[in-house]
């Protein structure tokens, strides 16, 4: 009996060498990756400064899902604080204590916006980038024109820290933790696009939903993310665990009231409190798209 302690024990300690080593392995190799610099070149965009370029903006900002990470009031928020995940705050983007510099102009917002990069080059983590890298310029714009006029508001976020799991994820290529390496950085922006009931329209305004739902919008759970956190819904026409027979009524109230077409709450994990204040136009064209997916089984991605 005693030979047999003897030899679990070993291959207990065998077992945390190995996972002592694939863990200092992962945060080597995440941090060269993570490293990188990148190079953006733009032409500058022209920011507006009319009221309804800055109603319009506030309307981006609050329907793009920017107050999930970063508050209702722009100054950051904790978003995950958990050890093997890590610590996740969205950033105060206010002038404030804690917030952006004095000189962080237009230039910075669009290539953090859109390409997730900081003054310098440096890969901005957990940014959702590929929400955001296909929005048109005038969008673009009137985001920034909204973001540059916040009142200040005086709060420091720590620094974000990423645990183990989203490193080794980010090696077998399940999390990216910084979207800049994996998007086109040289993709040409559409100048502008008229809001309309559209499949067009709900084409570039699903993006959004890519970050929870996946590139094929059938959901499961978001790598990354704390095995707390619920699965992400099949937004697909599949009709046994995607929203195949639902209604365009039952999509309206999914997305202003957060219930499904069986009375039940939705998480709050799905922000249906901000894609609530969506236009009539915007929750057509959403609709309309994707209607046009095709099924697929839930947690394909």
């Amino acid at each position: 009996m005693r030979g047999f302690f003897r030899w679990v024990m070993r291959v207990v300690l065998v077992t945390l060498i190995v996972l002592a080593i694939a863990v200092g392995v992962a945060y080597w190799r995440s941090d060269q990756l993570l490293a990188n610099r990148v190079d953006i070149s733009e032409m500058p965009l022209t920011i507006p400064t009319d009221p309804d370029a800055l109603e319009r903006g506030k309307h981006l900002a609050n329907t793009r899902g920017c107050t999930e990470c970063h508050g209702t009031d722009f100054a950051g928020k904790m978003v995950v604080d958990v050890l093997p995940v890590g610590r996740i705050a969205g950033p105060n983007l206010t002038r404030g204590k804690g917030g952006l510099p004095a000189d962080f102009g237009a230039a910075d917002w669009e290539r953090a916006v859109r390409h997730g990069v900081a003054p310098g080059g440096r890969m901005l983590l957990i940014m959702p980038t590929r929400d955001f890298a296909g929005l048109t310029d005038a969008d673009t714009a009137e985001l920034i024109a909204y973001l540059q006029q916040l009142p200040p508001v005086d709060r420091e976020q720590p620094a974000v820290t990423i645990g183990p799991i989203p490193r080794l994820q980010m090696l077998i290529g399940l999390v990216p933790l910084a979207e800049a390496r994996i998007i086109d950085q040289h993709v040409k922006h559409v100048a502008a696009m008229t809001p309309a009931p559209s499949v067009e329209y709900g084409r570039y305004l699903s993006h959004t939903c890519i970050g929870c739902h996946g590139d094929h919008f059938s959901g499961g759970r978001v790598p990354g993310l704390p095995p707390s956190f619920p699965p992400a819904a099949n937004i697909t026409s599949d009709t046994s665990s995607g929203i195949g027979r639902w209604r365009k009524a039952d999509f309206y109230t999914a997305m202003r009231y957060g219930r499904r077409p069986n009375g039940t709450n939705i998480d709050t994990f799905m922000p249906w409190n901000t894609f609530k204040q969506m236009s009539d136009t915007e929750l057509d064209a959403l609709w309309a798209y994707l209607q046009t997916l095709p099924p697929r089984p839930s947690g394909g991605r």
